[in-house]
């Protein structure tokens, strides 16, 4: 098959690598009595919920690397990884001013380990289109056409509502695996890949039936 086959959808694998690593490590951590270690939570939820960012960032430098045409893949790829450092400022400084990060008012820190990648790559997405169309209004104009940007928007704004009520119904990660749990809960990152992916496969579909 050609290098070009189906971008989004390797990019999907990645996700998996990130979620399995985070479940594993949330274990170790647990049997070793680490069950509410900063330090332990800070890496299982990075793994658990950015994991599939560093594997997206090594892909999209792969393809630039490669001098491969520009892609949105790419920029979605490199826009997460530029993003996956926002959450590990917002966690510590949550700590520091003594917020209680397993109660109701630390519901967002998981959403920015899960998503703050995903809006680095929604921001990417559209600095992309805007540098093909030339134009801001058309940039716009097919980002809210595009299924996997406009996808990405809205887990964005639909998922801090349900780790909310997860918190409200008395959720709360005291252990590394329920830390792992509830992040890869909430990054439904592969959601716009697999759209993507989707997408490319019924439009190889599309061309064999003409063919045909």
């Amino acid at each position: 098959m050609s290098e070009k086959k189906s971008e989004f959808g390797e990019l999907l694998k990645y996700t998996a690598l990130g979620y399995t690593a985070g479940l594993l490590l949330g274990a170790l951590l647990d049997f070793m009595g680490l069950q509410r270690s900063p330090i332990g939570q800070w890496i299982v939820r990075t793994l658990a919920g950015e994991g599939e960012s560093v594997f997206e960032g090594i892909y999209a430098l792969r393809q630039r690397l490669r001098h491969s045409t520009k892609s949105m893949a790419e920029a979605y790829g490199f826009g997460k990884f530029l993003g996956m450092s926002a959450p590990w400022f917002i966690d510590g400084g949550s700590r520091l001013l003594d917020v209680n990060v397993y109660g109701v008012e630390g519901f967002y820190i998981p959403y920015f380990y899960a998503f703050s990648d995903q809006i680095g790559a929604n921001i990417a997405g559209l600095f992309f289109l805007k540098n093909k169309e030339q134009s801001w209004l058309k940039a716009i104009e097919q980002y809210v056409h595009h299924p996997v940007m406009l996808t990405s928007l809205l887990i964005i704004l639909f998922v801090p509502v349900g780790l909310l009520v997860a918190r409200l119904i008395g959720f709360s990660p005291t252990t590394q695996i329920y830390t792992a749990l509830e992040t890869i809960a909430a990054n439904l990152c592969w959601v716009p890949p697999l759209v993507g992916w989707l997408i490319e496969r019924h439009h190889r579909s599309s061309k064999d039936t003409h063919v045909t």
